[in-house]
C-alpha cells in the first residue's frame, strides 16, 4: 500500500517540492541525494512513502521513514537531510480551525493544556490513515473530483491522526489557549519580525508569559530559545539570499538585521562552516553541477 502512495507522488511532482490543486497538499519527490536543505517549516503532517529524513531543530533533531509520519507544530527554521533516497512524501499543512471544527463535531470536547508543549512527533502510518492519505494524493489524477472529495479526505485524514499517537499533538495544536499555541504564536511573531531587535521580553508579552515560562516552553517546543531561533530565521535568510547572487555578504547582514557585519560573518561561520561568500560560491557549484546530466 506504501507503493501505492510513493506511486501517486511520484506523478504529480514536478520538482523536488511541489504544491497541487489540492488545498493544503504538497507533494516531494527526490530521486538523487542532495544538499542539506535549510527550510522553513509550517505546522503540518508529513507522510513518507519511500526514502528517509533528517529533520535538525536547534539541539533536537528527528527521522522519519518510509511508513512513518512526522508532526510539526509550529514555523520552525530547520535543516532537512535525506538520509535515503528516492524520497517520497506527502504534506499536509495544517488548518487549526479545521482541526478545531472537527473535534467540536466529534464529541464537543476541548483538550486540556499539557504543562510542555509537543512540538514534534513520530509515528507509523496504520493501514487506514494511509488509505485515505493515498486516495487524497490521487485525487489529482482526477481534477473534478477534488472540489467535491478533498475536504471530505482531509478531514478523515484528521480523524485517522487524532486516533494515532499524534493524537495529543493535534489536540494541543488546536486548543486556541494552550502552551503549544501561545509558543506558536510566539513563533509566528518572531518569523514576521526577525530583522528587527527584538527582546526577550517583547516575545514572552506576545506569548502572554513570564520570560522564565517561555524560555521553557519554547525551547520544549522548538529545541532552541527565542532568540536563537531569531537568528536561525536570519542566518537561513541570508543564505539564501547569498546563493542567489547579485548582492555582498554586508548588504545581505543589513538586510536581515545585523548591525555588525563582522558578527554577522562569525555566526555564519559557526553555523555553516565557511564564510558567507566562500558557502554560498561551494552552494551554488553543487547546485550546478546537479543540474548537469
Amino acid at each position: 500500500m506504501v507503493d501505492r502512495l510513493a506511486a501517486a507522488i511520484a506523478r504529480h511532482s514536478d520538482g523536488r517540492w511541489s504544491d497541487t490543486a489540492v488545498p493544503r497538499l504538497t507533494v516531494v519527490a527526490l530521486e538523487e541525494p542532495v544538499a542539506p536543505a535549510d527550510l522553513l517549516y509550517e505546522p503540518m503532517v508529513c507522510f513518507i512513502a519511500g526514502g528517509a529524513k533528517r529533520t535538525v531543530a536547534g539541539d533536537r533533531s528527528w527521522v522519519a521513514g518510509r511508513g512513518e509520519m512526522f508532526l510539526n507544530s509550529f514555523v520552525l527554521p530547520v535543516t532537512c537531510v535525506f538520509e535515503q533516497v528516492p524520497y517520497r512524501s506527502a504534506v499536509l499543512r495544517l488548518d487549526s480551525r479545521v482541526l478545531a471544527d472537527l473535534l467540536l463535531e466529534l464529541d464537543g470536547s476541548s483538550p486540556r493544556p499539557q504543562p510542555h508543549p509537543a512540538g514534534q512527533g513520530i509515528a507509523l502510518m496504520t493501514p487506514e490513515l494511509l488509505d485515505a492519505v493515498t486516495r487524497w494524493v490521487r485525487l489529482l489524477d482526477a481534477p473534478e473530483d477534488i472540489r467535491p472529495l478533498a475536504a471530505r479526505t482531509e478531514s478523515e485524514i484528521l480523524y485517522r491522526l487524532l486516533g494515532s499517537p499524534l493524537g495529543p499533538h493535534l489536540r494541543q495544536f488546536a486548543l486556541a489557549d494552550s502552551g503549544t499555541a501561545r509558543v506558536r504564536e510566539a513563533a509566528g511573531w518572531i518569523s514576521a519580525h526577525y530583522t528587527e531587535p527584538l527582546t526577550v521580553e517583547e516575545i514572552a508579552a506576545v506569548a502572554h508569559m513570564s520570560t522564565a515560562t517561555l524560555h521553557r516552553h519554547f525551547k520544549a517546543a522548538t529545541g532552541m530559545s527565542p532568540l536563537r531561533f531569531q537568528r536561525h530565521l536570519r542566518l537561513q535568510e541570508a543564505r539564501r539570499r547569498l546563493v542567489a547572487g547579485g548582492t555582498t555578504a554586508a548588504l545581505v547582514a543589513e538586510a536581515v538585521g545585523y548591525a555588525s557585519p563582522t558578527q554577522f560573518s562569525r555566526e555564519y561561520r559557526r553555523a555553516y562552516g565557511l564564510p558567507p561568500a566562500q558557502d554560498a560560491a561551494h552552494l551554488r557549484g553543487r547546485m550546478e553541477s546537479a543540474a548537469t546530466p
